[in-house]
């Protein structure tokens, strides 16, 4: 029993580490894993120390010595050929019994959790709450369980968040799930795992864990935004629609689409070799339209999607308001 005391330390050992060589541990799922994971690191070293150890130690005692030396012919051993496969099948059997029990738990969606639908589109997510809230963030309460409804606007994304060792494929004309319950508070990051074109490294987003008290103020202030000056209501459009991840507002530079900084009002060459102003009616024209006036120097087809039929003249206004106040 000395060996599995051993283990034992070694996983304890590691747990305390985890923040340092691996990402923060903020749900109980994601302590499992880890514990699966160390359990993995330790019985392939020890499998390597045996192996290796025993090659070389054979190898250096059963050397001939002169030609005529016949020690190295040796008959087998039974009892150690039995220990050599029974050994690995029951440890690979351990690890298995143990994967699926993990997995199960993963898989088995909590029938009171909230629901909140997640989309992907290239490159950005979109988060949609049940009662009308959209956000670009997934903000969540903590101690409580959450599945996740994963959707995609193109081409397949996945959804990772490395703190909570889950991952989920969103998949074109479908619907996958995933769920958690986070344990700790604080921002987490979100990335895409899945290679969905030229700017998928950029796809980042943020998964917030607040208390329950926090989380109820910010569903009431994100669905009450009728009150907001223009400038304010369209801001919250612009976040979330996702649109910072392909426009700059605070610096001219060109990420996916170009910088909307200082640019209301300024001349504008248009890549079939027209002209023009960047005024109200090309921004609505680019934003519901986005194929028709492509700005000179990016690439066409213009990766933009279309937001026809998605805003409403209303928020259509207040988002040019804000486009307005960033010169």
């Amino acid at each position: 029993m000395n060996w599995l005391i051993v283990m034992n330390k070694l996983l304890l050992a590691k747990s305390a580490v985890a923040g340092t060589f691996m990402p923060v541990q903020a749900t109980e799922i994601s302590k499992q894993v880890d514990n699966l994971y160390g359990f993995l690191v330790v019985v392939s070293f020890v499998s390597c120390a045996i192996l290796i150890g025993g090659m070389i130690y054979f190898a250096v005692k059963y050397k001939r010595k002169t030609q005529n030396d016949k020690t190295a012919y040796i008959t087998h051993d039974t009892r150690l050929e039995v220990l050599w496969s029974v050994i690995p099948l029951i440890v690979f059997l351990l690890v298995f019994a143990w994967g699926w029990i993990i997995y199960h738990d993963m898989r088995t969606m909590p029938t009171n959790a909230l629901e909140i639908q997640v989309t992907g589109k290239q490159w950005a997510w979109s988060v949609d709450y049940k009662n009308g809230v959209k956000a670009s963030e997934v903000v969540v309460p903590v101690n409580r369980d959450v599945k996740l409804i994963l959707a995609s606007d193109d081409v397949i994304h996945s959804f990772y968040v490395p703190s909570f060792r889950i991952k989920q494929d969103a998949v074109p004309g479908r619907y996958t799930a995933l769920w958690f319950r986070a344990e700790k508070l604080g921002e987490f990051h979100v990335f895409c795992t899945e290679y969905c074109g030229t700017s998928h490294s950029r796809m980042l987003t943020k998964l917030r864990v607040v208390s329950q008290a926090d989380f109820d103020k910010w569903l009431t202030e994100e669905s009450d935004v009728s009150g907001l000056p223009l400038a304010q209501r369209g801001a919250k459009i612009f976040q979330t629609r996702a649109c910072a991840s392909c426009h700059s507002v605070d610096s001219p530079v060109v990420k996916v689409g170009p910088s909307l900084k200082a640019r209301w009002g300024t001349p504008l060459n248009v890549e079939d070799g027209t002209t023009g102003v960047f005024d109200e009616n090309y921004v609505r024209e680019s934003v519901m339209l986005p194929q028709q006036k492509i700005a000179k120097g990016f690439p066409k087809p213009s990766p933009m999607p279309s937001f026809q039929g998605q805003l409403s003249e209303a928020e259509m206004i207040a988002l040019i308001e804000y486009i307005k106040g960033l010169n």
